[in-house]
């Protein structure tokens, strides 16, 4: 019996496991064949068949996107605009979810409706550009801070946790002389580590992946971030634009020949790997945030 028992478990585990390597291969095989093709001499790759190693291996395709001065001035905007976004994006959603979070609170329900109601309806594309234009936020770095600096989504979700909280924990701070700044500093925000480090995920590939609002708001080309650099030459490519930035770096090149194909993949690469390499440190606390949000809502 035992045995008859163990065989049916052992062939719903493989079967689990067999699922997944394929789904794991369907999804990864294409980031990794863009990096390997960002990796391979630009002539080589012209004959194809690269699969899962670089033929001809070499680094000219990013010493030359590394060397090119926009790429590099794109790249430093974006990570100025992350490292400031998201400390203040998660300052201000852990400050509305504590003050939501307290049944005391007056206007508690009606504040919650009148941003729950932000979630399902906005002003749409033009009523948005003439109050960013109003606020004379056009062409100006804070321009990719301001207008995201509270998501309602993520202000429930620091909220739901909030109200899952020990009550006795704050009681016990009143009861020491502690006041509602020390009780949040000390006391709430230690204890929300696991939904605010999902905030804080959420919140960097959200900076770091944002290529919209440069496109809409700014002009300048120091205020171009790297998202939208790659957006330009990838629609440069699918429009056949013979002038692309892409063929322009290939040819600027001073050494090894590249190609545009191989720029493009390098390009993708730069825009994708920080944030890729960021998520294994975040995702325990990503899973328990969640769950517990979720559990708890």
């Amino acid at each position: 019996m035992y045995m008859k028992n163990k065989i049916p478990n052992i062939t719903g585990k493989v079967f689990v496991y067999l699922m997944l390597t394929i789904l794991f291969v369907v999804t990864f095989f294409p980031f990794w064949n863009i990096f390997v093709l960002s990796l391979n001499e630009a002539g080589d790759s012209l004959r194809g068949g690269i699969m899962l190693w670089p033929r001809h291996f070499t680094f000219e395709s990013y010493i030359t996107v590394f060397h090119n001065e926009e790429i590099f001035a794109a790249a430093k905007v974006t990570i100025l605009r992350t490292l400031t976004g998201v400390p203040l994006t998660l300052l201000n959603i852990a400050l509305l979810a504590y003050g939501l979070s307290k049944k005391s609170m007056p206007g508690r329900k009606p504040l919650t409706l009148f941003f729950i109601f932000t979630m399902y309806f906005s002003g749409g594309l033009i009523p948005s550009y003439m109050v960013i234009k109003s606020l004379h936020l056009t062409d100006n770095f804070w321009v990719f801070i301001l207008p995201g600096l509270v998501n309602v989504f993520w202000m429930l979700l620091v909220r739901t946790y909030m109200e899952g909280l020990p009550p006795e924990l704050e009681e016990s701070a009143r009861l020491d002389g502690a006041n509602d700044l020390l009780i949040f500093l000390r006391i709430v925000l230690p204890l929300c580590i696991p939904v605010l480090a999902t905030i804080t995920l959420f919140s960097a590939i959200n900076h770091w992946n944002s290529w919209y609002d440069s496109y809409i708001y700014t002009n300048k080309k120091q205020l171009v971030t790297l998202s939208a650099v790659l957006v330009r030459i990838l629609n440069q490519y699918q429009t056949g634009n013979m002038l692309s930035d892409a063929q322009q770096l290939a040819a600027g090149a001073k050494r090894i020949p590249v190609s545009s194909e191989t720029i493009r993949m390098t390009v993708t690469v730069v825009a994708t790997l920080p944030i890729i390499i960021v998520y294994p440190f975040l995702q325990k606390y990503f899973i328990k945030g969640m769950m517990i949000g979720a559990i708890k809502g």
